[in-house]
């Protein structure tokens, strides 16, 4: 079996398993905490696919070192309070399948 299939069969979590960061010391993602803290729903405690947003007390903590690079957070905020870009060259995650 050839290595593209094998990659193809993995699961999601085991894939991720192999993943690395090479965390930049500067945040590719900013959050306005004044728009956030009156965001009503805070979306993106629930939709961030890496569990980068969590609520602790009615406010939004933000911690972008295991970020997926995914951008979801970006689209699904309703109060604009998300700057993202992509991290500085070569830096980030590294997606591995092999």
């Amino acid at each position: 079996m050839s290595e593209g299939a094998r990659a193809q069969r993995m699961k999601v979590e085991d894939l991720l398993q192999r993943t690395t960061w090479d965390v930049d010391p500067r945040p590719h993602i900013t959050v306005d905490a004044d728009k956030c803290a009156r965001c009503p729903t805070k979306p993106c405690v629930l939709l961030c696919p890496a569990g980068c947003y969590t609520e602790v007390e009615g406010s939004v903590v933000f911690s972008y070192e295991g970020c997926l690079e995914c951008g979801t957070c970006r689209v699904i905020c309703p109060m604009g309070a998300v700057t993202w870009n992509y991290p500085v060259s070569g830096r980030g995650v590294q997606y591995r399948t092999s």
